[in-house]
């Protein structure tokens, strides 16, 4: 069923940075399944809605 590797992807990106289904959702939509495409905008996804003010990490 073409589903369950969708479902994988959309799992496998939550878990590893933190984005909402529907942005892994629509990352997949725009990309397809390639998943250093996906690891890479997901992390600026999730790196964009980080506050920012505090000090600069080493």
């Amino acid at each position: 069923m073409a589903v369950e590797p969708k479902h994988g992807l959309v799992q496998k990106l939550l878990e590893e940075t933190g984005i909402t289904e529907a942005q892994a959702l629509e990352l997949i939509s725009l990309l397809g399944s390639n998943w250093s495409s996906l690891i890479r905008e997901a992390k600026a996804i999730r790196d964009s809605l980080k506050p920012r003010g505090g000090p600069p990490t080493a």
